[in-house]
């Protein structure tokens, strides 16, 4: 799509204060690789690990070497009736640019998470991705698997325990996790991605030093079942109507695919489409479409799987609204390998922001009901 055949004007947003903020350097540096410039004005938005917007030529660059100095500092206003990239330079907020779609490739908290979401809402901006309540439950580990349950999706066992409880009595808290399960678990920062956090634990002294850990991500931990397992992945893309992907395998280099296994380990790999049965595979495909329909998903999200190597059971581990988007990452070959190119990928994603911005345009509010 074009405006007035002129090229939309796309901001790529990236970096941000979670864990996963080298990540979506890496992320983004890719999406715009992608992004044909006859058909998109990319605007690059960089946000610092403090949280301070920034754009300007090599803001990417910038950000990956840690210094902003002298780059705008930018906004975007929570205001309908203003839309668009503001400038902050020397505390004179200026109108930059219209903006058509913003492209979030902010993985983690303060982006994954429903936060910016809902300022783009207030904005009246059009962006790729989930709205509040999809990018809210899909990151939230132990909300996600209580809605999985509430609709009869497989879920891996998971239990919720939250920070203060631990620091409070954590011999109970401990005592609580080993009748949860027996080992090995898993003990995960409730709002977190791309590893971040995780540890496999298979004694109480592992137990609660990955409780300890977690604790420093979350207020929210999760505790999961620590099955032996193949782990498969499955991309979805759509609005209404979804459609899901090959089935793809991670071979993780580690014991499990960590945050270095995912993204610096060389011994850890992928095969997509995945050696897995057609009647399987259909499985999981259908699951991963209910589960990204259950939460109200838009856009894009990738849905992670285990396969119980020991009952052969099938459960949804995870699901990712904003899935990691670099070279390597399942999310993309997954599509190239259904038939869809990465530079197709990322118009059908753009595409789809601006249909879902025209059917909430369609939506009266109460102030219009009211006129």
């Amino acid at each position: 799509m074009m405006a007035n055949n002129q090229p939309l004007k796309i901001i790529v947003l990236f970096g941000g204060r979670s864990g996963e903020h080298d990540v979506s350097l890496m992320s983004a540096k890719f999406v715009i690789s992608q992004l044909d410039p006859q058909k998109y004005d990319v605007i690059q938005v960089g946000i610092t690990r403090e949280g301070e917007w920034f754009t300007g030529e090599g803001i990417l660059n910038a950000l990956i070497a840690g210094d902003v100095t002298g780059y705008t500092p930018v906004t975007i206003l929570p205001d309908p009736k203003r839309p668009g990239l503001y400038s902050l330079a020397e505390d004179n907020m200026q109108f930059m640019s219209d903006v058509d779609v913003v492209f979030p490739v902010l993985h983690g908290t303060f982006g994954e998470d429903g936060t910016l979401q809902g300022l783009l809402e207030m904005a009246g901006i059009a962006y790729v991705g989930p709205g509040v309540l999809g990018a809210a439950v899909g990151m939230d580990k132990a909300v996600f698997a209580d809605v999985m349950r509430a609709n009869n999706i497989p879920i891996v066992p998971t239990m919720l325990m939250l920070r203060s409880e631990f620091k409070e009595n954590s011999e109970a808290m401990l005592a609580k996790c080993e009748s949860f399960s027996s080992y090995p678990m898993f003990i995960k920062p409730a709002n977190m991605g791309s590893s971040v956090g995780i540890s496999k634990v298979r004694n109480r002294s592992d137990l609660y030093e990955g409780l300890m850990d977690a604790a420093q991500y979350d207020r929210r931990m999760v505790i999961q079942a620590g099955w032996k397992v193949r782990e498969i992945e499955v991309a979805v893309m759509g609005n209404d109507k979804p459609i899901a992907s090959v089935c793809g395998e991670v071979l993780p280099g580690e014991e499990f695919y960590s945050y270095d296994a995912k993204y610096y380990d060389e011994t850890s790999n992928t095969v997509v489409p995945a050696e897995v049965p057609e009647e399987l595979s259909e499985k999981i495909r259908d699951l991963a479409v209910r589960a990204y329909q259950a939460i109200d998903s838009a856009g894009l999200t990738r849905v992670d799987f285990f396969l119980n190597q020991e009952t052969g059971e099938i459960a949804i581990n995870e699901l990712n609204t904003i899935p990691g988007f670099t070279e390597i990452s399942m999310y993309p070959m997954l599509w190239e390998a259904t038939g869809v190119p990465n530079q197709e990928l990322v118009e059908k994603l753009i595409n789809f922001a601006l249909s879902r911005k025209e059917d909430r345009n369609q939506t009266k509010t109460a102030y219009q009901r009211g006129a």
